[in-house]
């Protein structure tokens, strides 16, 4: 049996040992110590955000940032309808009403005319969206001043999903520090990752406080345990921080191997007939390319489907995946309300992610790219 090849494994720098063990050594197993907050030191550092609560997932962060924003039962918030679900279970954690609204052509993320139109179509309804959601998809980042200026007209805080775009960035900044508040995601198939874990960023000081409060079971000040409000178990483990730590240290050498991977296929693959890979629109555009996306048009391909590349893949114990399956098909959300046109339905039919991960060796690549092309060369 050829080696498995996984989508988008853990990769490990060999460092996170020594920072598990002095976790271990000091007894510090729990949600606080030495090397949470070492861990917001550094993703603050590399960020550029002022303030981090590092937490157990970024659903977690997206809870706690609604929270935040006040948001409730009965309110709306606007979001991408390509996206994974746990963008969206959080508002429903709310009991708030999700809007999913349609992806643009050029960075596959939330389209800003659509934006505008479920905004202007809500508020005539008297529901002002409450936030905005706004995610960059598989790394890569979305028109960010377009959707920063509609968040800004209408004066709704804007969240920032950059749960797969830790190291991307747009015109030299980091994704995740334009929003009010900005969330990220280290879950053990991210660009580096804490096993699971994610993080919530943001220049205001006393929100990050009060997510730090509330991720730890809202415990009052008091000398013994008092509760005012309800509290989550949201906090990262310290042990689970170290993992952070070590893999802190190389993520630049993380985000150039996945971008290294990308342009290898590129290489390979992109003459293939009805290959499109998900591109950058622009050098103001810089993705990690956490994962390598691209589409097959079935009408150029001479009858290859991305169905028939991922069984193909599959065959040889090689793991690929299609696109997330928009939010408005999905049946636990299909009667929420949308504003589209059905572009990431074509998404969703015709993408497919191959094999990205920053420990893939050449070697790796070329068994990839060899079964792809003969693939092709069968048809």
């Amino acid at each position: 049996m050829n080696k498995r090849i996984y989508l988008s494994p853990p990769h490990m720098s060999g460092e996170e040992k020594k920072y598990i063990n002095e976790a271990f050594d000091s007894n510090w197993i729990a949600p606080i110590g030495p090397n949470v907050d070492e861990f917001e030191n550094a993703i603050c550092d590399y960020t550029g955000s002022r303030n981090c609560a590092a937490l157990s997932s970024g659903t977690a962060a997206i809870h706690l940032a609604l929270i935040l924003l006040g948001v409730q039962q009965g309110d709306e918030v606007i979001t991408s309808t390509f996206t994974f679900a746990a963008t969206i279970n959080p508002i429903i954690y709310q009991k708030a009403t999700p809007v999913l609204v349609e992806s643009e052509s050029e960075s596959w993320n939330l389209s800003p005319e659509f934006l505008e139109e479920a905004i202007s179509d809500r508020i005539a309804a008297g529901k002002k969206p409450k936030a905005i959601i706004f995610v960059h998809i598989y790394g890569m980042p979305g028109k960010v001043e377009d959707i920063l200026s509609i968040a800004r007209k209408y004066d709704i805080p804007l969240i920032e999903d950059a749960s797969e775009a830790f190291g991307s960035k747009y015109k030299g900044i980091m994704l995740g520090t334009f929003g009010d508040l900005g969330v990220y995601s280290f879950n053990g198939n991210k660009i580096i990752t804490t096993s699971g874990g994610g993080a919530l960023v943001s220049n205001n000081k006393a929100w990050i406080d009060r997510a730090i409060h509330l991720a730890t079971q809202a415990r009052d000040e008091a000398p013994y345990y008092q509760h005012t409000e309800i509290g989550y178990n949201y906090r990262l483990s310290n042990v689970l921080a170290g993992i952070g730590r070590g893999q802190m240290q190389v993520i630049e050498e993380r985000v150039s191997k996945r971008r290294t991977v990308n342009q290898f296929y590129r290489k390979h693959l992109d003459s293939l007939p009805g290959v499109q890979f998900f591109s950058e629109p622009t050098s103001e555009y810089f993705s990690n390319h956490w994962l390598t996306a691209l589409i097959i048009d079935p009408e150029q391909s001479n009858g290859v489907t991305v169905e028939s590349v991922r069984a193909k893949l599959a065959e040889h114990n090689i793991e690929a995946r299609p696109f997330w399956k928009p939010m408005h098909l999905q049946p636990v959300f299909d009667s929420y309300p949308y504003y589209g046109d059905g572009f990431s339905e074509r998404l969703f039919e015709e993408g497919l992610c191959l094999p990205s991960g920053s420990s893939l060796s050449e070697g790796d690549q070329l068994r990839i790219v060899g079964i792809v092309k003969e693939l092709f060369l069968s048809k």
